[in-house]
């Protein structure tokens, strides 16, 4: 079906940024570069409204293309520009949407990728093996830094251009429905990643915004709170807080106040009442002042300790 100029004008209006026009006339790998960099970062695109004409009439095979002289094309400082770019574009995008993947293996083949992708665009391609050797060989040598994008893009860029070559000629072209679902899956896994960590960071945001309004309360009551426990310590009201600390100053002693007395008595800790009355009985014959007065001092202090510690402990069961 032969191509129409004003419909390739029309969808590079429409969808330039995203390579329509290069689909329709059947340059794909241009419209991929177009699609992941958004017609070459909005630049390209521009420029691609004077080649159009040309474009068409090779697609319709009205202009034929010269012949090559001989296998390697002239060389290109715009497509090595384009390569070093787009290669650190690239190796960027890998470092933020894939931090989970080690350095030393996205970081070098992302900027390959990016790099065979340039060279792929119109008649020419790269060899693939040599460049992936350049970028993950200098990358090693930077140790996978994020600066290392640059020299890791530019030597696979420089590569790339010296084992540059033509693409065969009389490959049969797929069906359009192929040629979709390929740049899809390109597209997919290029842009995964990064969906993936911004609806991460989408999340966290969303959470921080949610949380600032119970903390603009939190301040607000601030003043409130602080006023009303400093009430509480100084005993003005009679607060949860004051009152804890009576009960447990209460427990405390009482507590202390227990041991010693099962102490005095000769008796562990939760004797039971015949044990506290029994040795109640025994302990007041033996210290009865009436029976030591030779100690009668020592005895009455202890015949005292000893009515207070049956108080203490026989009060209560009574």
């Amino acid at each position: 079906m032969a191509k129409r100029l004003l419909v390739a004008y029309g969808l590079w209006a429409l969808g330039g940024p995203l390579g329509l026009h290069h689909i329709y006339l059947g340059r794909d790998s241009h419209a991929l570069l177009w699609m992941l960099t958004l017609g070459g970062f909005g630049v390209a695109w521009i420029w691609d409204f004077w080649h159009l004409p040309s474009w068409v009439a090779t697609a319709n095979g009205a202009q034929v293309a010269r012949e090559h002289r001989g296998t390697v094309p002239a060389f290109s400082p715009l497509r090595l520009l384009g390569q070093v770019v787009v290669g650190m574009y690239f190796g960027l995008v890998a470092a933020l949407g894939l931090p989970w993947v080690p350095v030393l293996l996205a970081q070098p083949l992302a900027v390959a990728l990016g790099v065979l992708l340039v060279s792929s665009v119109g008649d020419q391609t790269a060899e693939a093996t040599s460049t992936l050797a350049a970028a993950f060989l200098t990358s090693f040598l930077f140790q996978g830094r994020v600066l290392a994008v640059l020299p890791s893009s530019l030597a696979a860029s420089v590569v790339a251009q010296r084992h540059r070559r033509y693409k065969p000629r009389g490959v049969p072209r797929p069906q359009l429905a192929a040629r979709l679902y390929h740049l899809g899956l390109a597209c997919l896994a290029f842009a995964a990643p990064l969906a993936h960590r911004g609806l991460c960071g989408a999340t966290g945001v969303l959470s921080t915004l949610l949380a600032l309004p119970r903390v603009g309360i939190e301040l607000l009551l601030l003043p409130f709170r602080a006023s009303w426990f400093l009430a509480e310590v100084l005993g003005i009201t009679g607060g949860s807080a004051a009152q804890e600390r009576g009960a447990r100053f209460g427990e405390g002693d009482w507590s202390e106040r227990q041991r010693r007395a099962y102490e005095v008595l000769g008796l562990p800790a939760g004797s039971s009442a015949e044990d506290v009355h029994r040795s109640y009985r025994d302990l007041v014959k033996v210290w009865h002042p009436d029976h030591n007065r030779q100690r009668a001092r020592e005895a009455e202090r202890r015949f005292i300790e000893l009515q207070e510690a049956y108080e203490e402990l026989a009060g209560p069961r009574r």
